[in-house]
């Protein structure tokens, strides 16, 4: 059975950008459908377990007020509704996790059920729709537009027709643009194309990307037995090691990512290692009355999970599956190694009472709901941010480029994980940058937007540009963008080339709390 909607703006994919930018969208009173492949909006803060991962001044500016809102209602969330000790109820800067990584590190579902909330008085009056469970499928474009996209439903097989004035590309690989013969860009630019210090000195590669990592959640129960069976694959992971990295995959061992130096983890704090099970704590049991949480509760997105041994964008499905399969394997591995093999301080081996937590994740077998993806196909776009608008090294006078047409700030480190083409981490120093509105518009198709990691960045400025405030941002002003091309019956490239249009747009960023430029402040 195939159906047939409308809506003024279709946004495809349903992540923090894809969220963001519904939420812009229909606050601008337009009428919009939202898809998502899986049951559950959020993106990487959700559905990819990853927690928020923020810059040194979140909490007082550099971000969107929507994000802020967010923020203050993933703290709300809790202090509402939880039985936390009164210094926690009372704390302006609440930390569900107490992370090393984040100010506000919180439970995928916490973020799902506020994401829900911001999103349900849209939902309610019927001008937001969203479609869960819906993969995109097919395409049409005439000339430089497209004209209509068509999904199937995963779980009943029907198809739906979706037609719009714009359409927003907010799916976590960009899996509109080749449907759409939209013009892109995946994997490692060359040097002699960007002209960036830290790219490719040789030909581009397309396939060599970041790592990508299946997370998920566990708690500790000293004492107690909660073995996982051994996995298909553990003899392999075990005993691999790539030729950049200092020790086997599965061990306590890893890089200091910004100076690649050896560097030594422990599990838990011992107060002379990096205390892995801190650095993305989602819930902290010492927040809660006693005997609220049996304990903590820790998202595990480490270098010891990280999957590098081939990219899943552009493959054949069959080449997908095998490493979506190895990533998994790659996941229960190292939990399976933790629980039974790992050094423990005491002179002993394993921790056996580390416990999966499907609940947290939603799942059956306690990884996440889809894999944590840090770098996506990527528009040929008006404008491409490279290595040198932002990095500090290439800005002697401290300050990112400037941008006329910028539509939101970030802040992050240029930080790549390893990558499937084997090379080691790239982590260099950033200066806090503007979101220029011609990253987001595609160099031809003249009705389509960008609205999350897909944006006209190069593989080394992605690793600044992908974090969660960041695709926050560029979906909300992806989204009042297309808002304001409806109701004045423009393109976007028109807007970003008059001026006036431009001003007048910016303007409207601003009233809505988007910040355009930051204060003097310095790199990360």
């Amino acid at each position: 059975m195939s159906q047939h909607r409308e809506a003024d703006i279709i946004i495809l994919g349903g992540g923090l950008g894809g969220c963001a930018a519904a939420l812009a969208a229909a606050r601008s009173g337009k009428r919009v459908i939202m898809t998502e492949a899986g049951d559950w909006i959020g993106g990487q803060i959700t559905s990819q377990g990853v927690p928020p991962d923020e810059h040194p001044w979140i909490e007082q500016f550099g971000c969107t007020a929507s994000y802020r809102e967010f923020r203050a209602r993933v703290r709300q969330y809790y202090q509402s509704w939880f039985p936390l000790k009164p210094e926690a109820r009372a704390s302006e800067h609440f930390n569900p996790g107490s992370a090393l990584v984040s100010t506000i590190a919180h439970e995928p579902r916490a973020a799902l059920a506020v994401l829900r909330d911001m999103l349900a008085p849209y939902i309610h009056s019927g001008r937001l729709v969203i479609l869960t469970e819906h993969v995109l499928t097919q395409a049409e474009s005439d000339d430089d537009r497209v004209t209509a996209v068509s999904l199937r439903n995963v779980k009943s097989g029907n198809e739906i027709t979706l037609t719009g004035g714009l359409f927003l590309d907010a799916t976590e690989e960009g899996d509109l643009l080749p449907l759409a013969g939209i013009e892109y860009v995946t994997g490692a630019e060359s040097m002699e194309e960007t002209g960036e210090p830290h790219a490719l000195s040789g030909s581009p590669d397309p396939m060599d990307m970041q790592a990508f990592t299946w997370c998920f959640a566990v708690d500790y129960l000293e004492g107690e037995d909660h073995t996982i069976p051994k996995p298909d694959r553990y003899d392999f992971w075990k005993t691999y090691q790539a030729d950049f990295w200092p020790d086997r995959m599965l061990s306590w061992s890893g890089l200091v990512p910004h100076t690649l130096e050896p560097v030594t983890y422990s599990l838990f704090p011992d107060g002379k290692s990096f205390s892995l099970w801190k650095y993305r704590q989602i819930l902290d049991r010492e927040h809660f009355a006693a005997g609220a949480f049996d304990s903590s509760v820790t998202i595990v997105n480490w270098p010891q999970n990280d999957y590098w041994l081939g990219p899943i964008i552009d493959v054949s499905p069959e080449e997908r599956e095998k490493h979506l399969k190895e990533a998994r394997s790659l996941s229960l591995s190292l939990l399976y190694w933790m629980q039974t093999e790992a050094p423990r301080p005491d002179g002993g081996a394993g921790y056996p009472g580390l416990r999966l937590r499907p609940d947290v994740l939603g799942t059956e077998d306690g990884l996440a709901k889809a894999p944590y993806i840090r770098e996506s196909r990527r528009i040929r776009a008006e404008f491409t941010v490279k290595e040198q608008h932002v990095a500090s090294d290439c800005l002697p006078d401290g300050k990112a480029a400037e941008f006329f047409d910028s539509v939101g700030v970030g802040c992050y480190r240029i930080d790549l994980h390893p990558s499937t083409g084997q090379r080691t981490y790239i982590d260099i120093s950033s200066l806090p940058f503007q979101i220029p509105m011609g990253s987001l518009i595609p160099v031809r198709v003249s009705n389509v937007l960008a609205a999350c990691k897909n944006i006209g960045t190069t593989h080394i400025t992605n690793g600044c540009y992908r974090l969660h405030p960041v695709e926050w941002n560029i979906g909300e002003s992806a989204g009042y963008l297309a808002a304001y091309c409806v109701e004045h019956g423009l393109k976007p490239s028109e807007v970003r080339r008059d001026p006036e249009r431009l001003e007048a747009f910016q303007q409207l960023l601003v009233r809505q709390g988007i910040e355009l430029s930051w204060p003097s402040i310095h790199a990360v």
